[in-house]
Formats: structure tokens, sequence, C-alpha cells
């Protein structure tokens, strides 16, 4: 792989200089709904497409690039993210490249040919959230933005907080008022405006009104029905599926820890284009990992609009809301979604634990959900099974 080419891999570019190189891709051709098609000139559409929404079925926006399969399939240079984001310079911490790494012991534990780990922990603010961060806070100053907001009470909102502070960006957060400590230290010190509530929906309501009726960017979803972060940050994602082929890795199965599926869109998306380019020889079954049955039920026949409660300690999933991204993400890798509880997916943590590995409990979850669909069949023996594991475990509390 030619690092040099990736957003994120030269920090010295933006990172902390006072005037950001801010460099959008050429190939950029305009937005896509990712359920009814429709087609969208390139401009920022945090609420997705207006279509589905009016037709009762809200539904993201994904960018379009313009003769990407020919261009990747004749490249001789490797991957490029200058091909596959929107944004090929901008501000950055030194996200990305982080590494695949082996674990047969654990291989051998659960019954398979071959196990790997994707480390999104070592990213610099510890969690796969900075590539999110890169391209979107990237995305704000390049339409003057003068202030960027979100709603997370986790790995999102210290990712935004830190990007924020490297390009000079207020950034005001909606939490809960029961943040856990590391979170709450973690944005005092970066300098991140926070404004408190109890409820997930007032949090939303909150980040709407800044957009709607001050002009804020959004670098989370705020609509209700959910649909999903807005398509400039989400498509950060698409980088650790080139990272893993790059590095050899093409699993049979990738499961990944979910709330409502920017990660798991954006592998998907990516997997799709590098399938398409003729890069891979197939597309992977991708299964989302919750903690309680959410998108399980809309699997299974539940409207995807319904609010599915559930109790969990896996913070940084724990949502109520599914959203079509990730549905359609599982349905058409040919994956699903599987419910780990916390018992499990501490087991899980300290499964991991034992190869060294120190990662949130959500991340933990991952080894459960390997084991549960082992013993269901749906995982053969001669597979290979990548872990997207989403963070590190010092902020779990």
């Amino acid at each position: 792989m030619n690092s040099d080419t990736f957003f994120g891999a030269q920090p010295h570019r933006s990172c902390t200089s006072e005037s950001p190189v801010l460099r959008a891709n050429a190939r950029l051709q305009g937005l896509r709904c990712i359920h009814c098609g429709a087609r969208y000139p390139v401009q920022d559409m945090p609420a997705g497409c207006p279509a589905c929404a009016a037709r009762g079925t809200p539904a993201s926006v994904e960018a379009v690039y313009s003769d990407l399969q020919r261009t990747l399939a004749a490249s001789s240079s490797g991957y490029s993210w200058g091909e596959w984001l929107p944004y090929t310079h901008g501000v950055s911490l030194g996200e990305g490249n982080t590494p695949c790494l082996a674990l047969p012991r654990l291989a051998r534990s659960l019954g398979i040919r071959e196990l790997t780990a994707k480390h999104e922990g070592m990213n610099p603010t510890g969690s796969h959230k900075d590539r999110m961060s890169a391209q979107a806070v990237t995305r704000a100053l390049a339409v003057g933005a003068h202030k960027v907001v979100l709603a997370s009470s986790g790995n999102a909102a210290v990712s935004a907080a830190a990007y924020c502070a490297a390009a000079g960006l207020p950034c005001e957060i909606a939490t809960y008022r029961d943040m856990p400590e590391p979170f709450a230290r973690a944005l005092d010190r970066l300098g991140a405006r926070r404004v408190a509530f109890d409820q997930g929906m007032d949090r939303w309501a909150h980040v709407r009104q800044q957009v709607q009726e001050e002009g804020a960017f959004a670098l989370t979803n705020f609509s209700v029905p959910a649909v999903g972060s807005p398509a400039f940050g989400v498509e950060g994602y698409r980088a650790v599926v080139l990272e893993c082929v790059a590095d050899g890795c093409v699993p049979d199965h990738v499961l990944v820890p979910a709330a409502r599926g920017d990660l798991l869109w954006g592998l998907y998306s990516g997997l799709r284009d590098l399938l398409a380019a003729g890069l891979i020889a197939r597309m992977p079954h991708l299964w989302a990992v919750e903690p309680f049955a959410r998108l399980s039920q809309v699997l299974a026949g539940a409207p995807a609009q319904a609010d599915f409660g559930g109790s969990t300690a896996q913070f940084s999933i724990a949502g109520s809301t599914v959203t079509l991204q990730q549905q359609i993400a599982v349905e058409r890798s040919g994956g699903g979604a599987v419910v780990v509880g916390d018992a499990d997916a501490a087991r899980g943590v300290a499964a991991l634990g034992a190869q060294g590995l120190w990662v949130e409990l959500c991340a933990g979850a991952c080894v459960g959900a390997a084991a549960q669909l082992r013993q269901q069949g749906r995982i053969a023996p001669e597979d290979h099974v990548l872990l997207l594991l989403t963070a590190k475990g010092d902020r779990d509390a």
C-alpha cells in the first residue's frame, strides 16, 4: 500500500496548521439515495433523501464517484483515499492504517480456520470515529461552517472535539447528563461545549434546532426516524476495508458492533465497490452485533421506524433506533444481526485481553457473536472471520 496517498497518513499537511489544505476528490460527482437511487448534486443533506422521507421510508444518501470501478481495477499503485473518499486533504490527526491482527489461539478456541481483528482503537482518539471526524470536520471547514454540533455521549463526542480543536472550529455536543466521567473529562480538556439532557430524543432536537435555526454543521443524525450520520462523515469508514484488502485480509464474515450502522454501511459500500472493480472475489457476510434486539426484530418483520428500548452497559451501541442503511448492509451481504448481552460481551473482552488487546465492551461482544454464529452453523470451520474492534477499553464505565 502506498500510504502517502491516504488522507490522514501525512498529518503535517493540515493537522496543526493555521490554514489547513482542503482538497475535494475530483471524482466526486454528487450524492445518491441508498434506497430509491435518486441523484443529488454535491451538497449537505444531513436529513437524508427528501423523496424517501416523504414516502415514509427515511434513507441516507451516499457519495457517487466517477469511473471508480475502472480506475480501481486499472490501478497499479494499490489504493488511494483520493479515489474513495470525498476529501483527499484536510483536517487530520494521523487516523487510519490501523493493524489487522491475526488471533490464531482464539480462532482455535472458536473452532474456525482464521480469526483477524481490525483494531480501530489504534486511531488517535482511540476509536473508529476518527475516520468520520476527519472527513466531516474537513467538510465543515470547506463550507465555511461557524460551529459543529453533534449528539453523542461517547467515542464520537471525544473524536469530534479533538478534530474540531485541530481545525479551530467551535464544537458543541449534546450529551446525556450522566455521561461517563472519562468522556466528560476529555471534552473539557479538548475545549468542547457540552449541553446535557436526560433523554436521547432531546439531544437530537437540540442538534436539529442548531442546524435549522443557527446554521450549525451537524456531524451526527438528528432526524426522527433516524437515517444515520451525514454522508461526508460516513464515507470515511470506507477506508477500513481498503486497508484490510491491501493487507491481504479478505474474510468470509465481518462482525461489527452497531447502533445506527454508520460503520456497517461504510464497510458495505467499500466492499461493494471493491467487488464491482474485481479487486475481491466475493462479498463477505456482514453481521451487526447489538446488545439487545433492534435490527434483529426488523429483520424478523418489525417496522424499522419503531423504538426498540433496552438496557445495556455497552455504552457505545446503546441506542434504541434502527436505520435503513444497516438493514441494507446486512441483507445485501447475506449477513444479519446477532444479539450479545453484557455478560457475554465481558467474556469477549477477557478473551481479547488474553491476546493482548484491551477493547471496549461492545468490541468484546464480537467474540460472543462469533461463538453464536459458529454454534448455529452460520460460520463454518473453514471460514475466516474479521472482528471490528471499535475502540480501546480505557473509557468503559
